[in-house]
């Protein structure tokens, strides 16, 4: 004779139902939109390196080029793909995560959608700091790295100093942030007149922002750099969220707001700072990022994981359109980003404007 057994739900058991992932006492939320978005953002992103790095003299097709990961290759593709090719598309993918989580992180913090670092000096300080290891100390990938997270974070605490009033507003953040990057372009400026000429050109190449001659070393430098702020970003997205409520609201839910808040400073200008380490500041990334990944995914919120997948693939992108349009990987990427990073602000502006929020 059976025991009929009362239908209990197991402690552990993972479940997944409108928008929720359940398992045993832990809960998540989510978007389904955005979890969509996100996969097929890297799906994309995971495209473009195959045709990014079967691009050049030496042509491959995406089937050539698998079939040399996976160790198979046509002879002499091994050394082209694996040690040539493939760490400038893993820098480019790596540089462009780190840039958007880190505009989304500081486009929340601000409330504004010009409060991206390469705006606002935190990305100029880390250039400063890389070229004074550059210029002066004829340093190589680890020095240039220190030089760029100790500019950067020299630069976020000046800024995060001279806009504190009783705490740290978005608007003076902003306009602090503004000034600060007008000195230290004034700064890199004088730099280049102390370097010599072989060093000035070096560094005027690393300031547009290029992925030229990379190697793995930049890609361990923008690796490490998501290893160790990734983590801290994702922990708090949740905080950002609700600083966006005002630190009021924040405070009244059991957020302390300018403790976080400093946390996600340090979080986002070690982001900025190792990606400008690894392949120079690429102009308007930040800024475009996390508002193209808002638009996509339709969804509230700081979204830092969408805008990081959507760096990841703008900066492929780029680099994959400026090998086909040219027929050279020579010309930096920053150039086709500040074009199209141009005519983006300009949209911006304009949408900002009719929207009577200027």
């Amino acid at each position: 004779m059976t025991t009929p057994v009362k239908n209990e739900r197991l402690p552990y058991r993972a479940e997944v139902r409108a928008g929720r992932l359940r398992a045993g006492r832990w809960s998540v939320r989510f978007d389904p939109r955005t979890v969509l978005v996100c996969l097929a953002l890297i799906l994309v992103t995971a495209c473009l390196v195959v045709l990014s790095v079967g691009t050049g003299t030496y042509e491959l097709s995406p089937a050539e080029v698998l079939r040399t990961f996976a160790g198979n290759g046509p002879p002499g593709a091994e050394f082209i793909v694996l040690d040539l090719r493939l760490p400038r598309a893993l820098t480019a993918v790596l540089v462009g995560f780190g840039t958007g989580m880190a505009g989304a992180v500081f486009q929340s913090l601000t409330r504004n959608p010009l409060g991206s670092p390469d705006i606002i000096g935190f990305g100029n300080g880390a250039s400063a700091g890389a070229l004074v290891a550059i210029i002066f100390l004829n340093a190589g990938a680890p020095q240039t790295a220190f030089g760029a997270v100790l500019g950067g974070f020299a630069t976020a605490a000046a800024v995060y100093l001279l806009a504190w009033r009783r705490g740290v507003h978005g608007y003076r953040l902003v306009l602090v942030g503004i000034g600060m990057s007008a000195v230290l372009g004034a700064a890199t400026s004088f730099l280049y007149v102390r370097a010599d000429i072989g060093k000035a050109a070096q560094a005027a190449s690393w300031m547009i922002g290029s992925l030229n001659d990379r190697g793995w070393s930049e890609v361990r430098t923008a690796g490490l750099g998501l290893l160790v702020c990734v983590p801290v970003v994702l922990v708090y997205a949740r905080r950002l969220t609700l600083l966006e409520m005002g630190d009021d609201t924040a405070g009244a839910l059991g957020v302390p707001p300018e403790r976080s808040r400093l946390i996600l400073l340090c979080a986002g200008t070690g982001l900025t700072a190792m990606a400008v380490a690894a392949a120079g500041p690429i102009p308007f990334l930040a800024m475009a990022a996390p508002q193209l990944a808002r638009r996509v995914t339709r969804a509230a919120g700081p979204n830092v994981l969408p805008a990081a997948c959507m760096g990841a693939l703008l900066v492929p992108a780029a680099d994959l359109l400026t090998q086909r349009v040219t027929g050279s990987a020579l010309m930096p990427v920053g150039v086709v980003t500040g074009v199209a990073g141009g005519l983006f602000l300009a949209w911006l502006l304009l949408r900002e404007r009719r929207a009577h929020h200027l």
